[in-house]
């Protein structure tokens, strides 16, 4: 492995206790660093490990650590600071300590020892929770994707089973979706998806979630009952007609709603929010219904 590395140094209000002597430096034993760094899959528990170990080894109040968009730090920002480049599989990583005290040249060897032992222990974590999320997440519309909704699927009904709480399912699409493919082009039709879900997640609250479940097919999961969940549709439908994108190829969408029921399984369950958008799309679409026949 190789690692590109550039150092910048500056004081940050240095200033060495009196009367504390440094500790003593202690043996690094590689082979135990290198199994506690690798037995996590969690990016932070890996980076706290990391700067666990720092600091039995250098005079050092904390570290911080910078790559894509993760932003991971342990202990605190005081002290000496020390700004670091590396680089692994092409990849940039810029790592922050704060000292106690500047670095003497043997600390400064053991500290690039010990940081080129994490990279690759991150790395590969970092790599293993993008993959996780690759495997839960739909590509095009970064909503859950149809494994995640089974998953979810059977939290949420253990869940309100648990606690005898309500929940009920949503089953969406878009209105004449094949026609605007074919007058548009796909392109246009995964801008309409994109927006669409954009638009979907803007809309629910915190507690519910959507999922895209295959071509232009969504589920809403809500802890809420039926009626409840009526309130949410409606919102949706005036979403949907005042975005100015959906509203300018006149994309729009029908749901079918189901209610949980103690007899249900999975299946039933959808099938029952599934049979209600078929109400919807045969009463002309833009509209909701429910399954038990109240309708909106």
């Amino acid at each position: 492995m190789e690692f590109g590395l550039a150092t910048e140094s500056f004081p940050i209000e240095y200033r060495k206790p009196m009367g504390v002597c440094a500790p003593a430096p202690q043996e690094i034993d590689l082979v135990n660093i290198i199994q506690q760094l690798h037995q996590h899959l969690d990016p932070r528990t890996v980076f706290a490990c990391f700067g666990k170990i720092m600091g039995q080894h250098l005079p050092l109040y904390g570290v911080r650590l910078d790559y894509k968009d993760y932003h991971f730090h342990w202990g605190s920002q005081k002290g000496y600071a020390i700004e670091q480049h590396l680089t692994i599989a092409d990849s940039q990583f810029t790592v922050n300590y704060n000292l106690k005290a500047p670095l003497v040249p043997s600390q400064t060897q053991k500290l690039n020892q010990l940081q080129s032992l994490v990279l690759q222990p991150l790395f590969n974590a970092i790599q293993y929770r993008e993959m996780s999320l690759q495997a839960m997440y739909d590509a095009l519309t970064q909503l859950g994707n149809r494994h995640y909704y089974q998953e979810s699927l059977k939290k949420e009904i253990a869940r309100a089973q648990r606690h005898n709480s309500d929940l009920s399912l949503i089953a969406l699409d878009l209105d004449n979706f094949k026609q605007l493919n074919d007058d548009h082009g796909h392109p246009l039709g995964d801008k309409a998806l994109i927006e669409f879900a954009r638009m979907l997640n803007s809309t629910i609250r915190d507690t519910d979630q959507a999922f895209r479940i295959g071509g232009d097919e969504f589920t809403l999961l809500i802890q809420a009952n039926a009626e409840d969940a009526t309130i949410l549709c409606q919102r949706v439908l005036d979403a949907v007609a005042t975005h100015q994108y959906l509203d300018n190829y006149q994309v729009r969408t029908s749901m079918g709603i189901s209610q949980w029921r103690a007899n249900d399984s999975e299946q039933t369950f959808y099938q029952r929010a599934d049979n209600a958008l078929y109400l919807a799309k045969a009463a002309g679409g833009q509209c909701y219904r429910i399954h038990s026949g109240l309708s909106g």
